[in-house]
């Protein structure tokens, strides 16, 4: 392949994760059946996009409005941004592994499309703790801390979907239309390249205060995934933006706690 035409493929898979991930108008990229799974390895510089225009709207309205206030203004623009992506997932995965006992449930109740009881209660707990926290964390702080959110709960779906498999890739329903796309599809290089861009970002925002919030993210990832594998034998796009929000929410934890 020419550099050229290397750059060419690598703009168009930028462009393909920033549709994928946000409702950031972009030129529409030709269809390909691995598109989305080429373009994995951009998810963390999306999230710098999507955390740099929280920081600099944050600065904007620091200087003039209460902490809250602000916290609850770029949390509105974070879920407009993203299209409430991930949000949708935590409910969904929320309502599947809290209301099913079997894998056949748990799967079953991935796919409703309505909310329920945890799905509300997880939505509403993500909300206002994200609200809280970003209104916790050091002023100075709160734009490198909302980057290096974004960077590494994007971060979170390569490592995920390098080691798990579709959780329905299996069974007789339909593949998940997100999740077999890229679960299992992500290369070692792309998991090892991003994971390098992602930490070293945080690094270079957070210095000293990089370590905890690194090993939150590597943690929840973890935990999240051992927990998908032994529930439903792999993951489903909804397990993605689950951990995508506890790794956010854990970011933002680790900031507040350094106060």
């Amino acid at each position: 392949m020419s550099p050229l035409t290397y750059l060419r493929r690598s703009w168009s898979e930028l462009l393909s994760a920033v549709q994928f991930l946000t409702r950031i108008p972009v030129p529409s990229q030709p269809y390909e059946a691995d598109s989305l799974a080429r373009s994995v390895k951009f998810f963390p510089a999306v999230g710098i996009v999507v955390g740099g225009g929280a920081a600099l709207l944050h600065l904007a309205l620091a200087p003039h409005l209460p902490r809250l206030v602000s916290a609850f203004l770029v949390l509105l623009y974070l879920v407009f941004v993203t299209g409430c992506f991930h949000e949708d997932g935590l409910a969904d995965a929320a309502d599947g592994f809290g209301g099913g006992n079997s894998r056949e449930q748990v799967l079953l109740i991935l796919r409703d499309s309505r909310i329920g009881s945890y799905g509300g209660a997880a939505l509403a707990l993500s909300l206002i703790g994200r609200i809280v926290l970003i209104a916790s964390l050091p002023l100075a702080q709160v734009p490198h801390y909302l980057i290096a959110a974004h960077v590494l709960c994007r971060w979170t779906t390569l490592p995920l979907s390098y080691l798990l498999a579709s959780a329905r890739s299996s069974d007789s329903q339909p593949a998940d239309a997100q999740g077999a796309r890229i679960a299992r599809l992500t290369s070692a290089g792309t998991l090892i390249g991003g994971t390098v861009f992602s930490f070293v970002v945080v690094a270079f925002l957070l210095k000293t205060h990089a370590t905890a919030p690194i090993l939150s993210a590597l943690m929840l990832t973890g935990i999240s995934g051992v927990y998908y594998k032994r529930r439903i034998g792999g993951v489903t796009g909804d397990c993605f933006g689950a951990t995508n929000q506890l790794s956010e929410i854990g970011v933002y934890l680790c900031g507040a706690w350094t106060l």
